[in-house]
């Protein structure tokens, strides 16, 4: 059932907030769309399964000053099977979101506001889950950047089945990345917060049930934001990136990186105990996304984006300045090397572009990969993706695919062609945001050829606002599931 459209108009004080305009501003309604209109190129056949990405898109107007990652998830997904393509959108539908669809307006005040005001509860912040999805045990898992409740959701219909408590074994939250290992078919997280163990990583079989939880023991209350994996140890970060204790005393979120404080990696075990890891120091910074991970001899190499200004300093007087300024961040190719015998750390930067969201084959997850396909950001005064860069990082080479002239993309993902035999047989997956006519469109690239342009472009008949993380999941893995799909 579509939204009202006149309930997600913004608030007069929120108006100059370029993060609720243009190709951000929230979609009004759910729709499904079928056979979408092939604009360009045409169809690989043999794509079956759904691109699937979530993003922020509030339903009504904010309370007081709003942050990018306030929005109410809305999942976006294109489902190929048969040689055809169906569009669907659908808002996440969290407790808090059907609260407020109850009262017919917002009840909870974003991240840089202070918490006071907000309904009680378990916790006073707002779970949204509109910052990333994976797949496991026959459900699509939406999760929250601050770590909350996972909510599960069908992969065809977008209809949300209710939070995710892993058969009442989930003894706490899911931070927005958890790894699956598609292998194992396990799922790989960790969940953070105000009180100790500030740290905790867990481990949830096939089925989806709980067999591992840990807490480590960090200096106090951090951010982290994502982890990796390999074949046997897990990789968890203490960064020196945390709530300023003032502000957090006062019921406010406000960021403070402490450059005295080197950045911390933790090596454990896949089922160890916290006790168990092995920390590695390394220049401060802060990582919001890894691209992979996994063990060379002695050795864990880890691959990510790494950020040397996680706390930029803003001179201009406008009130959003400072928010504006966090959502630019500088991201470099990095890679660290941890030896597990001598204690020792390595670390290089691999290319100085600006790069995130980083997309690999989701099978070569704490494996060898050779690729990661990285979404480049613009200089502007919002974070913009303008071309989509693939790094090959065995041989430190890279290709780069401009978008054009006012196309902006979003994460795309990686679909291994059927009896693919190499890491780049693949298709890759990507709405692309057309800022001439405010509609989007899936774009369909040739991973071995990414310089030649979209082998495909379908029209999607509304705008897809600009967003954050996706996934795919193969018609094969679906029809695999335990749990059967709505």
């Amino acid at each position: 059932m579509p939204l009202n459209e006149e309930l997600i108009a913004p608030a007069a004080e929120a108006l100059t907030n370029p993060y609720l305009e243009g190709p951000y501003a929230p979609q009004a309604h759910e729709i499904t769309r079928t056979a979408l209109e092939v604009l360009s190129g045409e169809l690989p056949a043999d794509l079956d399964g759904v691109y699937v990405r979530n993003g922020p898109n509030p339903q009504f107007a904010p309370l007081g000053r709003y942050h990018w990652f306030d929005g109410d998830g809305m999942l976006h997904a294109v489902h190929f099977e048969n040689g055809r393509a169906t569009y669907r959108n659908r808002y996440v539908r969290t407790a808090e979101f059907e609260a407020e669809r109850a009262a017919g307006t917002a009840l909870w005040r974003g991240v840089i506001e202070p918490w006071d005001g907000n309904p009680a509860g378990d916790r006073r912040e707002r779970n949204s889950a509109n910052t990333d999805l994976l797949y496991h045990h026959g459900n699509l898992l939406a999760l929250w950047y601050r770590a909350g409740k996972p909510y599960a959701v069908d992969p065809i219909s977008l209809e949300t089945r209710g939070i995710d408590t892993f058969n009442g074994t989930l003894p706490g939250e899911v931070s927005a990345h958890a790894k699956v290992d598609e292998r194992t078919e396990e799922l790989l997280f960790f969940d953070y917060g105000i009180n100790a163990p500030y740290l905790r990583y867990g481990v949830a079989d096939a089925g989806g049930t709980v067999t591992h939880f840990t807490g480590l023991e960090i200096p106090g209350p951090r951010l982290p934001h994502d982890m990796a994996i390999t074949e046997n140890h897990s990789i968890l970060m203490d960064l020196p990136l945390y709530n300023d204790p003032r502000a957090a005393a006062a019921g406010r979120f406000k960021i403070f990186f402490d450059r005295t404080l080197p950045s911390r990696f933790a090596v454990l075990p896949r089922y160890g105990q916290g006790a168990q890891a092995k920390w590695f120091e390394a220049e401060p910074g802060y990582i919001y996304h890894t691209v992979n991970s996994w063990e060379e001899g002695d050795e864990i190499v880890l691959v990510v984006c790494r950020v040397t200004e996680p706390s930029p300093v803003s001179d201009r007087a406008h009130p959003l300045a400072q928010l504006l300024a966090y959502l630019r961040p500088e991201a470099k190719l990095h890679r660290y090397r941890f030896n597990l015998r001598t204690g020792v750390t390595r670390e290089e930067t691999l290319d100085d572009v600006n790069t995130e969201f980083p997309a690999i084959a989701q099978s070569c997850t704490g494996h060898p990969g050779r690729y990661s396909y990285q979404m480049r950001l613009s200089v502007d005064r919002t974070m913009i993706f303008d071309a989509v860069i693939k790094y090959d990082i065995r041989t430190g080479t890279k290709e780069t695919a401009p978008f054009g002239d006012g196309i902006y993309g979003s994460e795309l993902t990686v679909v291994p062609r059927p009896g693919a035999t190499a890491e780049d047989d693949a298709w890759l997956t990507m709405f692309a945001h057309d800022n001439h006519t405010g509609l989007a469109e899936l774009w369909i690239y040739d991973a071995a050829n990414l310089t030649t342009g979209p082998v495909c472009r379908l029209g999607i008949p509304t705008r897809v606002p600009l967003g954050f993380h996706a996934t795919w999941v193969s018609g094969d893995r679906m029809r695999a599931a335990a749990q059967p799909l709505g």
